[in-house]
């Protein structure tokens, strides 16, 4: 922490530490010795008056002997006073907070916020922003935002969840010798995603292979006048690596289909039935469902006979899907209990409160973006991938891979298509269902990172094939 702080300071070399009362006020105690014997002008505001303070935040404010003021007088001292200091170190409160500051507190946290606004001065927090629930990443009320955050060991999930990771400002994780057998013990079931955890699971091609062997994936088209996003799901599964992609539906909708593709088959199916001996002639080892289907009982009527009768396919499902279980999405979730193959659900916040609404909103006891995604895949019975800029993906089991790097311009039209196709592929190749869904959001973030702000989605697919064929080859 005092490493980073100096790293921070301008010309006044003038550094405010705010200490609260625990162990992450400890850590500010200790950061301002080391900062004050390094000839940094340092004060320290304390919250908690030291012979009140317990355990190891008692031994480091008794090593200390710079300036210390109590919080109270910082606040009467006014903002003027504030803002000439260059850097305010945040060891408030850390990561274990779960209810709102109050008081002084809370008044010196909209001061900080206010003197950071204006440009007077950086912020640097100690674990996470104090006022941010370390597990959810959400204000309490009143919290710190930060310029750089300093934690220790691992990664929280407030690092990684919005709002708390625009909040954290850039984060460093510093070895603090905890070594990293204690793992074991904590057993976490929250990862933060990338390809060390799924690349051995990429399909690899053999010189004997051939395309139905390389994987089958078959696409719901919706009707002539919305069939742009099934054709983005289809495309993105071809450039995923699938070797046979199709699109099957309505007559009147592939033609249009024909004008646009080439290399993905056109399947005519006007009916359930018609559908299912499209998946049994293409062999097909996956099928994606629901971007732009329809919002209507063919659809509806194609899903629960996918899923009760084509019991190895593995689906993902989409878009429209959400919309027409909402009113019954126990329908869903039993018939999605009767199958083999894997089943990943894609919906982003809108569309996962249609099936999930006791799960978001005011009346879901402060949960955070991880919990309401592991309370609904457990339900569901399947995994489910919550996406946003903190896409988080969850299987029934309880574990759980965060995404956290999706950058803003990735909300466009017709993005959510070309992931749905992309882990469709990935299945389709053979990639169990975790490890599909987890490599499909971390190509989809990382295709966005490369296109840049201007693109669309259809920019995502050969950006997302080119990483694809980086990491295989």
């Amino acid at each position: 922490v005092a490493g980073m702080a100096r790293s921070m300071l301008r010309s006044r070399q003038r550094i405010l530490v705010l200490a609260g009362p625990g162990n992450n006020g400890g850590d500010g105690w200790v950061a301002a010795r080391l900062l004050a014997a390094q000839g940094c002008k340092v004060t320290l505001a304390a919250t908690t008056p030291r012979d009140r303070l317990r355990g190891d935040a008692a031994l480091a404010a008794a090593r200390y002997a710079g300036e210390e003021l109590p919080l109270s007088e910082v606040l009467a001292r006014g903002s003027a006073w504030l803002e000439a200091f260059d850097v305010v170190i945040d060891a408030l409160f850390g990561a274990g907070l779960d209810r709102p500051l109050v008081g002084d507190v809370a008044r010196m946290v909209e001061r900080v916020n206010a003197a950071r606004a204006a440009g007077a001065v950086r912020v640097l927090a100690v674990d996470v922003p104090s006022g941010v629930h370390g597990d959810s990443g959400q204000p309490l009320g009143a919290a710190i935002a930060a310029d750089a955050t300093v934690t220790f060991f691992r990664l929280k999930p407030a690092h990684l969840l919005l709002p708390g990771r625009e909040m954290c400002g850039s984060v460093s994780v510093a070895d603090i010798g905890i070594p990293d057998m204690v793992l074991n013990e904590i057993a976490p079931v929250a990862l933060h995603n990338d390809p060390a955890l799924w690349r051995h699971a990429l399909p690899r091609l053999t010189a004997d292979v051939h395309k139905y062997a390389r994987g089958s994936l078959v696409v719901l088209s919706g009707d002539a006048l919305h069939t742009g996003a099934a054709r983005l799901a289809a495309q993105a599964g071809l450039r995923a690596g699938a070797g046979v992609v199709s699109l099957a539906g309505w007559r009147e909708a592939l033609l249009v289909q024909a004008a646009h593709v080439t290399e993905i088959m056109l399947d005519e199916a006007g009916d359930v039935p018609a559908f299912l001996d499209v998946l049994r002639r293409k062999r097909a080892q996956a099928a994606v469902i629901g971007p732009a289907a329809g919002v209507n009982a063919h659809t509806r009527e194609i899903v629960l006979a996918v899923l009760r009768e084509a019991l190895d396919v593995a689906l993902v499902l989409d878009a429209d899907v959400f919309s027409v279980f909402a009113d019954a999405p126990e329908a869903l979730f039993e018939a999605i209990g009767q199958r083999r193959g894997a089943v990943i659900m894609t919906p982003h916040e809108g569309e996962f409160v249609r099936l999930f609404p006791d799960l978001v909103g005011d009346d879901n006891g402060g949960m955070g973006k991880i919990e309401r995604t592991r309370q609904a895949a457990a339900r569901a019975g399947c995994i489910v991938l919550l996406k946003g800029g903190d896409a988080v993906v969850a299987d029934e089991r309880g574990r759980v891979v965060v995404q956290a790097d999706a950058p803003a311009w990735l909300a466009t039209a017709g993005s959510g298509d070309v992931l749905a196709g992309i882990i469709g592929a990935l299945l389709a190749r053979g990639m169990p269902g975790l490890d599909a869904a987890c490599a499909g959001v971390w190509l989809h973030a990382q295709a966005a990172q490369r296109a840049g702000p201007g693109l669309i989605a259809s920019d995502l697919i050969l950006q997302a094939g080119a990483l694809l064929a980086e990491l295989t080859g």
